[in-house]
């Protein structure tokens, strides 16, 4: 396999894409790790690059999986990838990735199939990663990121998702309050609340399952958009769960007979 030497100005593009303003107008971010880089090119989502440290270059270069693949590779010193790896304990392989074109909310509205989660306002990219790793799992197709939410390209969240984000639609800065009313007439729409509602149960066709932060849950203007609302009980003493536990939690309990 062909290694090529970066430029000066393309390190520099690369290193800007920890900044989601740049990520955000280059298109780009950087996803970091053996597992991620895997799902990553096995996805339909575009890889613009492969960035392999110097020392690994051999390993990289013989693997199938990368071998395959029609991408410029390029070959980075220990202090280049200095400047672009955020992970400790680097495994030496990035893609610079694309986010490729999503759907409109519209369109999801009229098609009326397939599973939503639908997020409001979910600022850690940890919890953000944890989620959509969980949705790939129980097999949602789409979500849908609210205003103020987290960059869903933001390091942590590509991380922590495992290369998960790659087999999902995820359509940011939606108007929750404006699409939801659109969204009842071909989704079941489930909202949640840690003081009461029913119990998860499972849900045939179409759905959508809501979820708040971990801090402040929905807000009341869009529980009342809710056709179910639900809560998990409990028995032991701890306050509640985090938001990815509870979120699998509800997660199963509607596609487990489905």
């Amino acid at each position: 396999m062909r290694f090529l030497k970066p430029t000066h100005a393309q390190l520099q593009k690369w290193a800007s894409l920890d900044q989601a303003r740049k990520r955000k107008a280059e298109n780009l971010f950087l996803a970091e790790g053996v597992k991620i880089v895997e799902e990553a090119l096995q996805s339909a989502w575009k890889m613009k690059a492969l960035l392999i440290r110097e020392d690994r270059r051999e390993h990289f270069g013989e693997m199938p999986a990368i071998r395959s693949v029609k991408l410029d590779a390029y070959a980075l010193t220990d202090r280049e990838w200095r400047r672009l790896s955020q992970d400790k304990s680097s495994e030496g392989i990035i893609a610079v990735a694309s986010v490729p074109p999503m759907p409109a909310v519209r369109d999801l509205t009229t098609e009326g199939d397939g599973r939503m989660l639908l997020l409001y306002e979910i600022n850690n990219p940890n919890n953000l990663g944890a989620l959509l790793r969980a949705a790939d799992w129980f097999g949602f197709e789409t979500v849908l990121l609210s205003r103020g939410s987290v960059d869903f390209t933001h390091p942590k969240v590509v991380r922590t998702s495992m290369g998960s984000l790659f087999h999902l639609a995820v359509i940011a800065d939606v108007d929750f309050a404006r699409v939801l009313p659109g969204l009842r007439s071909s989704h079941r729409l489930i909202g949640s609340d840690v003081r009461s509602g029913a119990a998860p149960h499972a849900i045939k066709g179409a759905m959508a399952l809501m979820l708040g932060s971990e801090s402040q849950g929905l807000p009341k203007e869009l529980t009342g958009l809710a056709d179910e609302i639900w809560r998990i009980p409990g028995s032991g003493r701890a306050e509640s769960l985090s938001l990815p536990q509870a979120a699998a939690i509800l997660m199963y309990a509607c596609t487990a007979a489905a």
